[in-house]
C-alpha cells in the first residue's frame, strides 16, 4: 500500500485548523466588525470550526456543505447546524432567510466572485463576512507552504487580490481588516505525508524529489506529542458587507 493512500485532503486540512489559532485570531475580529450575528448561514463550512464560534448559540445556524467527510464533522459538533449536503449553487435557501452570511476560504470566491457575491446578499437579511487568504503563497494542497515554490507550482498571488480583481467598484465590501495567525498542522508521520504530498505533485515513484521533500519537512517540524508539528504563517482578510 502506498504510504499516502489514507490520507483524506479535507480532514488533514481540518485537523490542521483544530489544531491552528484560526478560530482564535479570526473570531474576534469578526465578532468586532459583526456585533450581532444572529441567525447564522455558514456557506462551506468546513468542519465548522468558525462559524460555531460566531453562531448566536440562542439562535438556530445553517451550514452549506457539500463534503461528506465534512458532513460528518458538522454532525458531530455539540450543537450542529441545519446541514444542507450540497454545493452554494444549488443550496436551496429562502431568500433574507438568515441575519449574517458566512463564507470563509470558498473556491467560488477566486472562480465566481460576483455571482456568489449576489447569491450572499439575497441570502442575507443584514450582513455578509467572507474570510478570504491574503497572504502571498500557494492556496491549494494542504501544507504547500512548506515547500518551495519551484516544486508546488501554484499561483502564489494573495487571494484577496484575486477575490478584489474579481469584483466590481460597486460590489467592493464596506469593510476589510487583516489578522495574522499561524497553521499549524500535526499530522503522526512525516514519511506518509512527504509521500502524499508528492503523489499530489504527479511525481514518480522514483523522483530523486521524493527523499528531498521529506527532509525538508524534516527541518521545519517540530516533536510534539502525537506526532510533528509544521506551522505556517498566514494572514487573512475579514471583508464585511451590510450594516454592524
Amino acid at each position: 500500500m502506498n504510504p499516502s493512500d489514507t490520507i483524506d485532503a479535507l480532514e488533514l486540512y481540518a485537523s490542521a485548523i483544530d489544531a491552528s489559532d484560526y478560530v482564535a485570531q479570526i473570531a474576534p475580529l469578526v465578532r468586532r466588525l459583526v456585533p450581532d450575528v444572529g441567525e447564522l448561514l455558514d456557506v462551506g463550512a468546513g468542519g465548522g470550526q468558525l462559524g460555531a464560534a460566531l453562531r448566536d448559540p440562542a439562535l438556530p445556524w445553517s451550514a452549506v456543505e457539500p463534503s461528506p467527510t465534512m458532513q460528518r464533522r458538522l454532525r458531530r459538533l455539540p450543537d450542529p447546524p441545519r446541514l444542507m449536503e450540497t454545493g452554494w449553487q444549488d443550496a436551496a435557501v429562502s431568500d433574507g432567510a438568515h441575519d449574517t452570511v458566512l463564507a470563509a476560504t470558498m473556491p467560488a470566491f477566486f472562480d465566481y466572485p460576483e455571482a456568489f457575491l449576489a447569491r450572499c446578499r439575497a441570502w442575507a437579511r443584514r450582513t455578509i463576512v467572507w474570510v478570504v487568504p491574503a497572504h502571498q503563497g500557494p492556496k491549494g494542497m494542504c501544507f504547500a507552504g512548506c515547500l518551495p515554490s519551484e516544486w508546488h507550482r501554484e499561483d502564489e498571488t494573495p487571494g484577496i487580490d484575486i477575490v478584489l480583481r474579481g469584483l466590481s467598484p460597486q460590489s467592493r465590501p464596506q469593510w476589510t481588516e487583516f489578522v495574522d495567525w499561524t497553521f499549524s498542522g500535526i499530522v503522526p508521520e512525516l514519511r506518509r505525508l512527504a509521500a502524499w504530498q508528492a503523489d499530489r505533485l504527479g511525481w514518480s515513484s522514483d523522483d530523486e524529489r521524493r527523499g528531498r521533500l521529506l527532509a525538508h519537512l524534516s527541518l521545519q517540524a517540530t516533536s510534539v506529542a502525537g506526532g510533528f508539528r509544521l506551522d505556517i504563517p498566514r494572514k487573512t482578510a475579514v471583508l464585511v458587507w451590510g450594516t454592524r
